[in-house]
């Protein structure tokens, strides 16, 4: 956790935006963490969608070719060894991963306590949210995270109906703004760890963690959000970074000056990402699979894209087929009516909503329903409560049918999909956490 170690932490490399310059434009940057690498690399896009989603002050330095590469490194590319990450006291990375950039920033932490009043899974606004409040109403909590805090809001270029920002807020300065205020009542934060497993035993709860430790508490929160839909095409996972991106891409946007950059989706995280891009791109083209813009998207996002003169949208369009070895060169889309076109193109953002992440709640009586949604209070069917719900009261709203284990957020079944929602939840869930400690013996 940023806050708790010593040597090095770099707080002060904490702002909105990054900077971008080419190599050959020498300024003096001595107090900047700098990302170096190629364009189009995936292993540079991890890193560099890292340090935006987390708000780390940082300058790229895109090294496409050997007169690049001498210029930084004295080396010709292949011998550059890409990416690079230069931090302030002169400490270089060479192709580094993520954990060993967030050690390096002093962010990875060990667990304080052996057992925690309440472990909350997930550093969304609803995971943010209930650690601030259980943190700051004396409860002893911890929070897990296996990446960037903020989740998927936390890609959002801006969120403009979030109440109290009347002219919008980035997804990852509110995340990084609700981070340091839990951290500050007292809440401990894990990034970079994964609960992969639970088990639910003596009114404990026991949950496997990917790197092999166990987190244990008295009672759990799951906010672990959704993760983006993939298209389910050929060669996705092998051009993810290298041109398909799932989300905004804010940490892209910069890079798109004088391209034509395609958006997958039709609801308010395509129209935001859209309008994010067409600052940037010379034209954006939204590709829509059904016949209108999807009753979910907010009407000013609506107004704004059919006003937009850089933003195209094509209704009735999907993409079929993604073209490029190394890199993204293009797709193929296809009509309604089964006609198909080829479009060049080096960016492709896709927005079509989410999959609940509870993998870990298979082989236990948590009650999911078929897409994978936590269900919880009323909408527990009753044949589900007699087979899997062992007290005399009903579960609480927001409780699963483990009790103890409560959902908030996306990942819940029947939850509003929006910021403000999962924030409320998340402080909603706490509230019930404190009345199922009170009636549960410690």
């Amino acid at each position: 956790m940023r806050d708790e170690i010593r040597e090095p932490v770099y707080d002060d490399l904490l702002r909105p935006e990054p900077r971008t310059r080419r190599a050959m434009g020498r300024t003096d940057e001595s107090t900047v963490l700098q990302l170096l690498g190629g364009s189009h690399s995936r292993d540079a896009w991890v890193l560099r969608d890292f340090l935006t989603r987390s708000v780390v002050q940082y300058t790229w330095i895109p090294v496409d070719t050997d007169a690049h590469a001498r210029n930084e490194f004295g080396l010709d590319l292949p011998a550059s060894r890409l990416p690079v990450v230069r931090f302030p006291n002169g400490v270089e990375l060479i192709q580094p991963t993520l954990q060993q950039v967030a050690e390096r920033l002093g962010w990875i932490a060990r667990p304080r306590c052996t057992e925690y009043d309440l472990s909350i899974y997930g550093a969304g606004p609803a995971g943010l949210s209930a650690a601030l409040y259980a943190a700051s109403e004396g409860l002893k909590v911890v929070l897990v995270e296996r990446d960037a805090v903020g989740g998927q809001a936390g890609s959002s270029s801006l969120i403009e109906n979030y109440l109290g920002f009347s002219q919008g807020i980035r997804g990852a300065e509110l995340a990084e703004r609700a981070r340091q205020q839990a951290v500050a009542f007292g809440a401990e934060i894990l990034l970079l760890r994964e609960g992969i497993k639970a088990r639910f035993d003596g009114g404990r709860i026991y949950v496997d963690l990917a790197d092999g430790g166990v987190l244990v508490a008295r009672a759990s929160i799951c906010a672990t959000g959704v993760e983006w839909r993939r298209l389910g095409l050929d060669d996705e996972h092998r051009l993810l970074g290298a041109g398909l991106y799932y989300g905004a891409g804010a940490s892209e946007a910069p890079m798109c000056g004088g391209e034509h950059v395609y958006v997958v989706g039709g609801a308010n995280s395509a129209g935001q990402a859209a309008i994010h891009l067409a600052q940037h791109a010379i034209q954006v083209t939204m590709l829509v699979r059904g016949l209108r813009l999807s009753e979910t998207m907010s009407d000013y996002l609506r107004s704004r894209i059919e006003e937009h003169p850089r933003i195209r949208v094509l209704l009735g369009h999907r993409i079929v087929r993604l073209l490029g070895a190394d890199q993204l060169e293009g797709v193929v889309v296809e009509d309604v009516a089964g006609n198909r076109t080829t479009r060049d193109t080096s960016r492709v953002f896709v927005c079509i909503g989410g999959a609940p992440d509870t993998d870990w709640a298979a082989d236990t009586p948590v009650l999911r329903d078929r897409l994978g949604f936590m269900v919880t209070g009323h909408d527990i069917p009753d044949s589900a409560l007699r087979e899997r719900w062992p007290l005399v009261r009903a579960p609480f709203h927001l409780e699963s049918t483990v009790p103890g284990v409560f959902a908030a957020g996306d990942v819940r079944f029947n939850s509003v999909k929006r910021v403000a929602s999962a924030v409320g939840e998340g402080a909603m869930a706490v509230t019930f956490v404190h009345r199922y400690l009170t009636e549960t013996p410690a």
